[in-house]
């Protein structure tokens, strides 16, 4: 027998904080198998609650200081690493000129930003000393993977539709050029990516985010949620408090609903920057009993097993970890018409996909809500789906020459 020495991988990313990229990493990592890929993990700061979940197979590098710096405030930055600290501030007045306006409607200021944060901070940082087999790099932005990481293979993961990302294309093709392939975590994320940069379109392949469903159903059944009383109809969404997300719309729907006569409550699991925003919207139409926050939770699963209908109400995805989540579960899912809603979901077979529109949505979501037979078949439809995506790990050791 010929023993064929695994492939050795570098896996960059930010960070392990809870998030959808940052779950589908882990579940990636835990499909793996170490006899055909040995793996090394560089996250830029060891922060976050999902570290505890690492395969101990896979080995966790030292954290560089100057990669740190990127997920740490300025004044933290400034005495230690002052050239990152100006870079950081450089890149704030480019994009306070790019929008002169505050980006209350929309995520694009915040691509904008850090992209002009890695282009200005790249020759400050150091270099991976380790030559590769092949770098994953598996989360935007991809500069750091693609000029200071050696490999013989690199490919790069994009999980959001870059159609809405407000970017220099320009300076963003630069980066991609570095790459060998462009996994896509949907068909729809795919097409955007290429609409946006039709030079890379022949090297894009979709590899969709895997799920470990005995492992979620084993964490659902964990606890009994204490904090999430039933009244009326239950919903439940979860997700960064962000435009993208689409929670301050969520709050609109709540209130359509209300005014219908429908007794419902939506709870609210995640965290971000839009919270307080949030928080007033819901007092402002007095819907504190009926729209509640909970908050950051490590595992939201009980709450999915828990609630009636998961509901993503997103203006934008690449491929909704957390939909799949409820499906994983059995539950009835409803999404919002984002523009990659149906590469994920079937209007009608697994799912209900809502206008856009918070009354129109409101008014769909209703008629699911009184309709106990088609929530049935959701969620049969749900449990009979297989969401693991397993099926795709041959081709990707393909792609990894593993």
């Amino acid at each position: 027998m010929i023993l064929v020495e695994p492939k050795r991988i570098l896996i960059t990313c930010a960070t392990l904080e809870i998030g959808g990229i940052e779950r589908s990493l882990l579940s990636l990592l835990r499909a793996l198998d170490p006899a055909r890929v040995r793996v090394d993990l560089l996250l830029f700061a060891h922060s976050g609650p999902l570290l505890t979940e690492l395969p101990p197979w896979v080995r966790l590098l030292p954290e560089a200081p100057a990669l740190a710096t990127f997920l740490r405030p300025v004044k933290q930055t400034m005495p230690r690493h002052p050239l990152l600290a100006l870079a950081r501030l450089r890149a704030k007045r480019h994009v306070r000129r790019a929008f002169p306006c505050p980006p209350c409607t929309a995520d694009g200021a915040a691509f904008a930003l850090l992209q002009a944060y890695w282009d200005g901070a790249l020759p400050l940082l150091p270099r991976i000393k380790t030559k590769y087999d092949t770098v994953l790099s598996y989360q935007w932005p991809h500069h750091y993977a693609a000029f200071k990481v050696r490999a013989e293979k690199k490919f790069a993961w994009v999980h959001t539709d870059f159609r809405q990302a407000a970017l220099s294309r320009k300076k963003d093709a630069d980066v991609w050029r570095q790459f060998d392939g462009v996994a896509c975590v949907s068909q729809g994320v795919l097409e955007g990516f290429a609409e946006v940069h039709a030079s890379c379109a022949q090297k894009c392949f979709v590899f969709e985010n895997l799920l470990h469903p005995g492992e979620l159903q084993e964490k659902a059944r964990a606890f009994v949620p204490t904090d999430m009383p039933r009244r009326g109809a239950v919903l439940l969404s979860v997700g960064r408090y962000c435009y993208a997300k689409g929670f301050d719309n969520a709050i609109l729907i709540c209130a359509h609903l209300l005014a219908m006569g429908l007794e419902v409550t939506w709870y609210l699991i995640g965290y971000g920057s839009m919270e307080a925003e949030l928080r007033a919207q819901i007092a402002r139409h007095c819907l504190e009993r009926h729209f509640i926050i909970i908050g950051k939770r490590e595992n939201p699963y009980p709450y999915m097993a828990a609630c009636d209908v998961y509901v993503q109400p997103s203006r934008y995805e690449g491929r909704a970890v957390a939909v799949m989540e409820a499906l994983a579960l059995g539950k009835p899912v409803a999404v919002t018409d984002f523009p990659t809603a149906r590469a994920q979901v079937t209007d009608g077979v697994d799912a209900k996909i809502l206008p856009m529109e918070p009354r129109a949505a409101a008014e769909t979501l209703a008629a699911l809500l009184q309709n106990p037979g088609e929530l049935a078949r959701f969620s049969r439809a749900a449990a009979a789906r297989d969401v693991s995506g397993f099926a795709q790990l041959e081709g990707l050791y393909t792609q990894l020459g593993a």
